[in-house]
């Protein structure tokens, strides 16, 4: 079954836009733990617009009463130490050692990750190639944020990578504007099921993520193969209308539907 591992930058986000320590990165973690999530995604990034350095050391710690559940560290490998607190990348992976680590080809001007890695890029293939050996040295399963290309998929096993997130925004967004039933969604479903299949018959990992919600996620895990997905703005945003500890315990209802 497709597990659920919950984003908690909106909440970061929501504390920082005020200041203090109001919505409590820490206790909502716990509620979304308690209320059945199999894991807490954080994708920290450079600006610290939401999720910082000490959320990420609070979480590992949250995480270390939670045996079985899954600390997921989001973000672009190449990002370096900013004098804000951000320790880089790969400092944050050193020290907090997560249980899966998902690599993603954003910059700091970027609203939301909104692609995956090319990988026909010789020169971007040996620097993750690296980066995928030394987190697995590391105690970390490596996850790449891809789109539903054959070729990338491949390329991505030959690194070494352990799993591919599949980036959903595409998807997502047809549902949102056409209906799950509309043959452009249904052909894109169908795009994500066949890089779905073709990255599990290699031995690939299958997670997802991006922009699924109570709409469209059952309809999407529907495809089989999907590992995981990492759902955080939706969620979040469902949160304000129906609680925190009910909204997860609905998608996890979709997830088992």
């Amino acid at each position: 079954m497709t597990v659920l591992s919950v984003n908690v930058n909106k909440i970061a986000w929501l504390r920082n836009a005020r200041g203090g320590d109001r919505p409590n990165i820490v206790d909502c973690a716990r509620t979304i733990l308690d209320a059945g999530a199999a894991g807490i995604t954080v994708h920290p990034r450079p600006d610290a617009r939401h999720i910082r350095a000490d959320d990420v050391y609070a979480l590992k710690d949250v995480l270390d009463e939670y045996p079985g559940r899954e600390f997921n560290i989001e973000g672009n490998p190449t990002a370096p130490a900013r004098d804000n607190g951000y320790p880089g990348f790969d400092r944050l992976i050193e020290t907090v050692r997560p249980d899966q680590c998902t690599l993603v080809p954003d910059d700091d001007a970027q609203l939301t990750s909104d692609h995956g890695w090319n990988l026909s890029n010789q020169k971007t293939g040996v620097q993750l190639a690296r980066r995928v050996d030394r987190y697995k040295a590391w105690g970390a399963r490596v996850s790449l944020f891809m789109d539903p290309v054959h070729v990338h998929i491949g390329a991505a096993k030959r690194l070494g990578a352990d799993r591919i997130e599949l980036y959903t925004g595409p998807y997502a967004n047809l549902v949102a504007g056409r209906g799950l039933d509309h043959p452009e969604a249904k052909n894109s479903w169908r795009t994500y099921r066949d890089a779905a299949r073709y990255a599990n018959e290699r031995g690939l990992g299958v997670n997802a993520g991006h922009d699924l919600d109570l709409v469209n996620l059952g309809r999407f895990v529907s495809m089989g193969g999907i590992a995981e997905v990492s759902i955080g703005h939706a969620l979040i945003a469902d949160a304000l209308e129906s609680g925190l500890a009910p909204t997860v315990k609905r998608y996890l209802a979709e997830l088992e539907s």
